[in-house]
């Protein structure tokens, strides 16, 4: 049996990481790994999840499985965070996942039961496990412009030109704020007639919101999402905790449906529950109890806020800082797109080959469509890369 496999392609990001790893030069810069790092290049815990923590370890009495479902403590706070009062909650069926990815393929599973003829539609570009695991289930999907490359903005006419050409029942995903890879956002004005535009094919949206609380605040990022909620008859989320909470390892994640009525949730949380079952029986729980903890307690609650306004503003400083020293040495304003973007990445618009000039000449490491993760750089190295950005003649 197993001598019949074939090797699988190798996952770019995580070769980007060995090779950066393997490079000895001290002034090394990895912009590569979608992880926030600090001033100092480490991933912090954050002070909430310490206390919230702490306090797990002290009152928790069992290590038992929780519902396949998970914990609806869990599902209720994320509900609130991420919907507020856009939709009841009668109508919200959710599901605990290992961490957004996982969310992404119940999702997904629920689309292949449910109407296995659809046509999944992803942004041009979009993260590479959406079409990964679109293939890998051996779903339908299509692309709609997105990425303007000559403005480094969102082509929105290019976008609602090649949505205009969905079908009925249909599955358009959208990334809910800090779009990756390419850091450009939708406008609220542009979410609803992308909203006006879905409902009138009778579409299903299918929001990815794993960045909520790193672009403008948890409220403005959530935004586009409720909108489309409030809009929508039908609709699809899937979120993670990873980034906004800081907690990557323990793998915490919400898959949400939104049915027409009240009266299809039963059925609707019955198929999460199986679709659960079949993949992994129960959701892992130490990272959803962090979650429920601090979002359920104002104190936790108001500290974690600060410090993801805290995170969430030092990388605007970031942006800002890299955009000032690109206009000062390249004499232009072309890479002032960079200071609008939003959350951890921007497509910078380099060619292949100059990104792989950058890695050769200046040991500066990010992924091939020149995708980098702000939140990589500091002070210190900003300036390092801003020359080697005009060097390479982006």
């Amino acid at each position: 049996m197993l001598e019949t496999l074939k090797a699988q392609p190798a996952d770019k990001i995580l070769a980007l990481m060995q090779a950066y790893r393997d490079d000895p030069r001290d002034t090394k810069i990895d912009l590569g790994v979608g992880v926030y790092k600090n001033a100092d290049g480490q991933t912090p815990v954050m002070r909430a999840v310490k206390e919230a923590e702490r306090r797990l370890v002290a009152e928790q009495d069992t290590k038992a499985y929780v519902g396949l479902l998970g914990d609806p403590a869990y599902s209720d706070a994320m509900r609130q965070m991420i919907l507020g009062d856009a939709v009841p909650a009668d109508r919200v069926s959710a599901a605990a996942t290992p961490g957004g990815t996982g969310a992404i393929r119940q999702a997904l599973e629920l689309i292949r039961m449910a109407a296995p003829e659809a046509t999944v539609w992803l942004s041009a570009p979009t993260w590479p496990n959406h079409p990964s695991i679109i293939r890998y289930l051996g779903m339908k999907m299509s692309e709609y412009r997105y990425f303007d490359d000559a403005t480094r903005g969102v082509d929105f006419d290019g976008m609602v030109a090649d949505l205009d050409g969905i079908a009925e029942g249909d599955v358009v995903l959208l990334h809910g704020c800090c779009h990756n890879p390419t850091g450009a956002n939708l406008t609220l004005e542009q979410w609803q007639k992308v909203s006006d535009l879905l409902n009138a094919k009778g579409a299903i949206p299918f929001i990815d919101i794993a960045y909520q609380g790193f672009g403008d605040g948890l409220d403005a990022d959530a935004a586009g999402t409720r909108l489309m909620a409030k809009n929508a008859p039908q609709m699809l989320i899937a979120a993670s905790c990873s980034k906004n909470f800081g907690i990557y390892r323990e793998r915490t994640g919400l898959v949400m449906a939104i049915a027409p009525e009240a009266g299809m949730k039963p059925v609707t949380q019955g198929t999460l529950a199986f679709l659960n079952r079949q993949n992994y029986s129960f959701p892992p729980d130490h990272g959803a109890r962090v979650v429920t903890t601090i979002l359920n307690d104002p104190e936790l609650k108001a500290d974690w806020m600060a410090e993801l306004e805290e995170i969430r503003n030092g990388m605007l400083a970031l942006r800002r800082q890299l955009a000032d020293e690109l206009r000062q040495r390249s004499n232009s304003d072309r890479f002032d797109f960079i200071a609008d973007h939003r959350g951890m990445f921007s497509r910078l618009g380099a060619s292949p080959e100059q990104v792989e000039r950058m890695r050769e000449e200046n040991g500066i490491y990010m992924i091939g469509d020149s995708r980098m993760n702000i939140a990589g750089l500091n002070a210190r190295t900003i300036p390092i890369l801003a020359q080697a950005i005009v060097d390479a003649g982006v």
